[in-house]
């Protein structure tokens, strides 16, 4: 059965909780939660930074727990909903467990193959393809990473100005 846009919403905003825990502690901040049979079976955000290991994104960290949490590797059946669009490592991961569909928020026009750069999931010569739907939650998606950005850039900057002085 189909989602609602009323389930598309209340994912999505579960996937931007996770992403302010990745803010919060300095980690761009992208989350990303996994849902089957309309229950969370895996959440993630980035690590990246803290972890100095480039694998721990979002998706790849929520797709490690639900397929602890289903005790497979195939999670069929399932949605992921991630606040930007995966880059081709975490498209390939999704390609490789097997998850129906996609549904993420910002679109990602340095990294993003799922539609901006290239479109990885649906593309017929991999063996699995994902339903795709961008958008959701949009404009809170961006402005996250928009105000993450722009934070470090004033933190820079101050930074910058104050080893002038000295």
């Amino acid at each position: 059965m189909p989602l609602t846009d009323e389930q598309k919403v209340k994912f999505m905003k579960e996937a931007l909780f996770e992403a302010k825990l990745a803010a919060k502690i300095g980690e761009v901040p992208i989350g990303c939660v996994i849902v089957k049979d309309g229950k969370i079976i895996g959440r993630g955000h980035n690590l990246r930074e803290h972890s100095q290991n480039a694998t721990l994104h979002a998706e790849m960290l929520a797709i490690e727990e639900a397929n602890e949490t289903v005790n497979s590797w195939r999670l069929v059946d399932t949605q992921l909903f991630v606040t930007l669009e995966p880059c081709p490592m975490c498209s390939g991961a999704i390609i490789n467990s097997r998850i129906p569909e996609v549904y993420y928020g910002a679109s990602d026009p340095k990294a993003g193959t799922v539609g901006t750069l290239m479109n990885l999931l649906e593309d017929s010569r991999f063996n699995h393809q994902s339903f795709v739907e961008k958008g959701i939650l949009e404009n809170e998606c961006a402005s996250i990473l928009k105000d993450f950005f722009k934070s470090i850039r004033k933190k820079m900057k101050k930074k910058r100005k104050n080893r002038v002085k000295d």
